[in-house]
């Protein structure tokens, strides 16, 4: 079954990663596996932790993964120069988690075996996500210190989030709302208006 030499440690990781990516896709966290992983790829599931060290390192390297292609999404919503970018990041938010549902409840429903802090490799990937949005939060808050940026920007996420996973578990069609992401978008406006007036 193990095709032990057929790929570098580095190739394998990658292997690994997008193989665990598309499963997680297909069946979400709950019945998600890394022994099919493994027979996926056409590996033991003894080199499948031999690279990762554990499943909490394989579910770290796909969310990731994640983390990265959610990045580039909104930044690619961005490069189209959109008259209203706060609109386009807010929405930008809901279509990604939409389009790739699992995948992207995976990164909230994951949580380390030890219930402790995820390594400072994934943090920093996930920070390069809030950084992304403080940015274009400082152009509304021109007067605004780095640190206030990244709190607000922590904060506005956990809000349009909220909104996010109520219209992806379609809690909001139960309830009789019909624009989820209008009403995140809504919500932020007011933040960022009432911080603005704040700092006036």
């Amino acid at each position: 079954m193990g095709r032990r030499s057929d790929h570098t440690r580095d190739e394998l990781k990658a292997l690994f990663i997008l193989e665990g990516w598309r499963l997680l896709a297909e069946t979400g966290l709950s019945r998600f596996s890394a022994r099919d992983v493994a027979k996926r790829v056409g590996y033991s599931i003894g080199t499948l932790y031999v690279v990762f060290g554990s499943l909490d390192g394989l579910l770290l390297s796909i969310n990731a993964r994640t983390l990265k292609l959610w990045s580039d999404f909104l930044a690619a919503r961005l490069a189209e120069n959109p008259p209203d970018r706060i609109a386009a990041l807010v929405r930008g938010y809901f279509d990604f988690a939409l389009q790739n549902p699992r995948t992207w409840m995976a990164i909230y429903e994951h949580h380390m075996a030890d219930r402790g802090p995820a390594p400072d490799w994934y943090q920093e990937v996930a920070a390069n996500l809030i950084a992304q949005v403080a940015e274009e939060i400082a152009t509304v808050l021109p007067n605004a210190s780095p640190s206030q940026l990244l709190t607000m920007a922590r904060s506005l996420i956990a809000t349009v989030h909220g909104h996010c996973a109520f219209a992806v578990y379609n809690t909001f069609d139960m309830l009789g709302e019909n624009d989820p992401a209008g009403l995140a978008l809504m919500r932020v406006r007011e933040t960022l208006a009432a911080a603005k007036l704040a700092s006036a």
